[in-house]
């Protein structure tokens, strides 16, 4: 039953114009900054920490653009492929994607949680003359897994969990030549993946080793992107850049160059990045941070 209310609800929502999503997007937005005190105090901290100034105006800004990302899921899941793309008005770097397909090298594709990069991932993909992977962790609702599914799993899109049998699944589609997506910047559980400590914005946080460990099997690209969100639901930019930094196979150094490259970008998109997550939660069975006020 919840299943289907969902499936409906967000196929109502594909429906509706993308600046009448953005306006409620602002509205509930707004409203959240007074009916959710912890997130607001979550933002706030990570802003600080971030060195960006943490003032009510922007806080209800990362709220607001917050809110407009989970709108535009039901835009990425069930709106046409073709409409998807419509709706980014520009894009900048697609040369580095050119250059590898001419390369015939597999595409590592990383983005942080900036602006849609739902959106960005279903652009690229129609793009692409091969599937592309997405990495995702499957949500504790099953009845949104579902939908999740049902919406990334078309197309040339595929998907794979955030466990071994996923990455081993990744593995096999870049040495195809094909292209995946791995967003860095959540806490890994470390039951189902590899982490390390590594600094982010000068605290030590948990830290995916997933994405250095894919940047170096034989053949790959790396390449960073984000789908930048235009205000009043004028649509969106794609910026694509090449990895900042190298990468060398040791894992706490590889960590460190995916979390300053996360940090370049959380500082370029202030507003649109995901303040309100705590990214330095300490999870169930990884060892201690190394600085030990944590």
């Amino acid at each position: 039953m919840m299943q289907s209310v969902i499936f409906f609800l967000f196929r109502l929502l594909a429906k509706l114009p993308l600046p009448l999503l953005h306006a409620v997007g602002n509205a509930a937005g707004s409203l959240s900054f007074y009916l959710a005190p912890k997130a607001r105090t979550q933002i706030a901290d990570n802003l600080r920490t971030a060195g960006i100034a943490a003032d009510d105006a922007m806080i209800k800004s990362v709220l607001r653009e917050t809110a407009k990302g989970g709108l535009e899921l039901p835009v990425a899941f069930f709106r046409e492929p073709q409409a998807v793309a419509g709706l980014f008005r520009e894009v900048h770097g697609w040369e580095y994607v050119e250059q590898a397909l001419a390369a015939g090298e597999g595409l590592l594709l990383i983005t942080p949680h900036i602006g849609s990069y739902d959106l960005a991932g279903r652009y690229i993909s129609e793009q692409l003359p091969f599937p592309l992977t997405a990495m995702y962790k499957p949500p504790k609702i099953a009845a949104f897994d579902a939908v999740m599914q049902a919406g990334r799993v078309r197309g040339k899109g595929k998907t794979a969990p955030t466990n071994m049998q996923g990455v081993k699944q990744i593995i096999k589609a870049l040495r195809a030549g094909e292209a995946t997506i791995v967003l860095p910047d959540h806490v890994p559980d470390p039951q189902e993946g590899d982490g390390v400590w590594a600094k982010f914005f000068g605290r030590d946080a948990y830290t995916m080793t997933l994405a250095g460990k894919l940047a170096q099997v034989k053949g790959v690209k790396t390449l960073f992107f984000c789908g930048e969100r235009l205000p009043d639901g004028r649509g969106f930019v794609l910026h694509i850049e090449p990895l900042r930094g190298e990468l060398n196979g040791e894992k706490v150094h590889d960590a460190q160059v995916v979390n300053d490259n996360v940090e370049y970008w959380a500082k370029r998109f202030p507003s649109q990045y995901l303040f309100a997550y705590n990214r330095y939660k300490h999870p169930a069975g990884a060892p201690l941070a190394p600085d030990t006020n944590q």
